[in-house]
């Protein structure tokens, strides 16, 4: 008594589809392949997240040394000469 047979189950599909008609359930049931499928492909991919965790991270980068003196001194000229 307390189990659905599978004529129970048609005759309730075939309320639902009287009810909401056939386009709207077919649209729903697409949307809800289409949320289905992107959330497999969200899956597989691995986020940004997890790949900073896998990846090992690189030595920091150090700051580049001051310029010698003569260094800035030439760049100085290069700029007066091109105003």
């Amino acid at each position: 008594m307390g189990e659905f047979s599978v004529w129970h189950w048609m005759i309730v599909l075939m309320v639902v589809l009287l009810i909401f008609g056939g386009s709207r359930v077919s649209s729903v049931m697409g949307d809800v392949a289409k949320g289905i499928r992107e959330f497999k492909k969200n899956l597989a991919e691995p986020t940004d997240d997890d790949a900073d965790k896998e990846a090992p991270r690189d030595e920091p980068k150090q700051l580049p040394s001051k310029r010698r003196a003569a260094d800035s001194t030439e760049e100085e000229k290069t700029t007066a000469r091109r105003t």
